[in-house]
């Protein structure tokens, strides 16, 4: 399951939403991926997630592969300064 966001936060992904994100995902039974442009990281290493320098209002896709696809989503949207583009 893959799902597009939008970052909100006005520093961006900075350490604190990141440290929060990677804490979530890294209690996942699941494989989680996040893309920011070209680049794909595993999503449960701050260090990845910290590298990609993601600054507000950037488009960002987090997959999620595994038996807890939807708790991972429900809860990273309760969390997190993210919001699901509209398409219309």
């Amino acid at each position: 399951m893959k799902k597009d966001y939008v970052v909100n936060d006005p520093l961006g992904l900075h350490a604190r939403p990141a440290a929060l994100i990677v804490g979530l995902f890294a209690k996942s039974k699941s494989a989680i991926t996040l893309t920011y442009g070209e680049k794909k990281v595993n999503a449960k290493s701050i260090l990845g997630v910290m590298g990609m320098a993601i600054k507000k209002g950037s488009s960002i896709t987090i997959e999620v592969i595994g038996e807890d696809e939807i708790a991972v989503f429900d809860k990273l949207e309760e969390i997190a300064n993210l919001q699901e583009p509209k398409l219309f």
